[in-house]
């Protein structure tokens, strides 16, 4: 066997993130959701044929990292024996797939056929997953579940199901599919979609296999996997060794209004990153619990951002991690604990990075805006008459930093590449009119450097229908560091400036057409004494319109003239 040098292994790994990169585009290009194919709600990688990691494509970051857990799980249901080449199982368990009913997990074993025998399987060469946010699976509501109280509400299970057999359409699992879904031709064309990509990650797989031959190809996998645990390793020993611990809240479970506590424990130490949840809540009556492969993803997000972030994933860069949450508790999910609306998660990046923020404050920025404000209207499309659910992630500011200020209506940390639904796409699919949306002066915390700015949209209705927010950060105000001051929470004002004004978080709210709503999203906290900050910059953020003159005088003491 020969040993490759280091040229012949990067050429086979960038082979492999093509692939997985070709994957992205084919399902960008089939899917009939906006979800999918404008916000990126999606996350796809490439397995060894020992269910290791070796390459994925960019997309939202909770499910790439959540891929490894659920494809494990359902491999495990399954059993390697039953799986045959052509096979694509569906898999949405959300104690197994690492998040809820709606983030249709689908993977396929590849098998490399034997020329002698071309109707045998072949040598398993590896495994290939691909998950989407589908729009309805028939839940209890349409749209999105706020309030559940069990898992049964959230919609049709599937455990590990055979949604293609050695190569043919499974029509009963199709057709369980189209009577158990109000918009059955969106959840089909993305299910379709989604096995596209499949193939295409196939074809592509063995490809490589053809043209580099499988003994290198697992040797270069194996270095893959080794250099990335030797990076992630040292790069952690140069890191500040520590144990921290922080707590923050969720605003509430979606059944009561009492706040709900997180607490973490980060300690790096000896090449090991340890994330331990202990002190949090209980699991909640309502669908804010974790399942635990969702919340390894949330570590790993952490992890790579503070070791590897230039760098590709693999299995080797997420090794030193170690993750504890109590079965049954707020990060740990059992059944039948309900877990539709996942927000949890995306606090707690912050939460894990406030911890260590005690330990490294010169590294890492203050919070972002804190949460992902997401909204979404379901109703009858007046054109068609046929059900829409369209949904929008909206953009906060990101925290200062001890070089720089944060930027301004950003994509929230947890999101990745994840991008909000345009307004031209959401104008046309639903009874939305949006009547302004413009970034808020003053809605960065005030620092040295400043957090960056949110959002203000107002939306008008045209059309009746349900108005949901998706927002779990509204109560208490994200963090600021050294000093910097922290910014106003994000709000939703529904029925602004009339006798039924009020402020809500997470909420189905009918609406006729003429109602309106404004969003405020948070701006992020700042980092260092405002009065510190350099004048000429202050000026330039009034200018600019970030900043007020008034905040300029009374926060940063710099008189800017009119």
């Amino acid at each position: 066997m020969t040993t490759l040098d280091g040229a012949q292994v990067e050429v086979v790994r960038s082979y492999l993130l093509s692939a997985a990169e070709e994957m992205r585009a084919t399902l960008i290009r089939t899917s009939f959701n906006p979800v999918i194919y404008e916000v990126h709600d999606f996350g796809l990688s490439m397995y060894d044929a020992d269910l290791r990691l070796v390459a994925e494509a960019t997309g939202l970051t909770f499910f790439l990292g959540a891929n490894d857990f659920s494809l494990r799980k359902g491999v495990e249901y399954v059993g390697r024996e039953n799986l045959h080449r052509g096979d694509v199982v569906l898999l949405n368990y959300p104690y197994w797939n690492a998040a809820h009913a709606y983030d249709a997990t689908l993977f396929a074993p590849v098998f490399r056929p034997d020329e002698a025998d071309p109707e045998a399987d072949g040598d398993l060469v590896g495994f290939l997953c691909v998950r989407a946010h589908w729009m309805d699976l028939g839940a209890k509501d349409p749209g999105y579940v706020l309030d559940s109280t069990d898992m049964h509400q959230e919609g049709l299970i599937f455990p590990g199901t055979k949604v293609v057999s050695r190569g043919k359409p499974v029509r009963e699992i199709h057709e369980l599919i189209r009577f158990n879904s109000r918009m059955p031709d969106a959840v089909l064309g993305d299910l379709h979609a989604q096995i596209a990509a499949l193939r295409t990650g196939e074809r592509r797989m063995l490809e490589i296999i053809e043209k580099f031959g499988r003994d290198t190809v697992d040797q270069a996998v194996d270095r893959i996997i080794a250099d990335g645990e030797a990076r992630t390793r040292a790069a952690l020993a140069t890191l500040p060794q520590g144990t921290w611990t922080a707590e923050d809240w969720v605003d509430d479970d979606g059944i009561t209004d009492d706040l709900v506590k997180m607490r973490v424990t980060v300690t790096i130490d000896d090449g090991r990153f340890i994330v331990d949840f202990a002190g949090s809540a209980p699991a909640t009556r309502g669908p804010i619990n974790m399942p635990f492969g969702a919340t390894e993803a949330i570590c790993k997000v952490v992890l790579k951002s503070l070791t590897s972030r230039d760098e590709p994933s693999n299995a080797g860069t997420v090794a030193p991690l170690e993750v504890r949450a109590e079965p049954g508790s707020l990060f740990h999910a059992v059944y039948p604990q309900p877990t539709f609306t996942l927000w949890t998660g995306i606090v707690a990046v912050e939460l894990i990075l406030k911890a260590l923020a005690q330990g490294m404050p010169d590294r890492l920025p203050a919070s972002s805006g804190g949460d992902v404000p997401g909204f979404m209207m379901v109703g009858l499309h007046p054109d068609t008459g046929k059900m829409f659910a369209v949904s929008n992630n909206d953009l906060v500011g990101w925290g200062g930093t001890a070089q720089h200020d944060g930027m301004d209506a950003a994509t929230h940390v947890s999101g990745s590449t994840g991008r909000g639904t345009p307004i031209e796409v959401m104008e046309a699919k639903t009874g939305m009119f949006f009547e302004r949306w413009e970034i808020r002066a003053d809605s960065g915390g005030a620092g040295r450097f400043r957090g960056g700015c949110g959002l203000r949209r107002d939306i008008r209705f045209l059309t009746p229908g349900e108005f949901l927010t998706v927002i779990k950060k509204t109560k208490s105000a994200p963090w600021a560091l050294d000093g910097g001051e922290q910014p106003e929470p994000n709000q939703v004002v529904v029925f602004p400036g009339t006798d039924r004004e009020h402020r809500v978080s997470t909420k189905r709210t009918v609406v006729a057409a003429g109602d309106r709503v404004t969003l405020l999203t948070a701006g992020g906290g700042g980092h260092g004494d405002p009065r510190s900050r350099d004048p000429e910059a202050v000026r330039r953020d009034v200018a600019e319109g970030y900043v007020s003159r008034e905040a300029a005088r009374d926060v940063y003491g710099v008189d800017v003239d009119g």
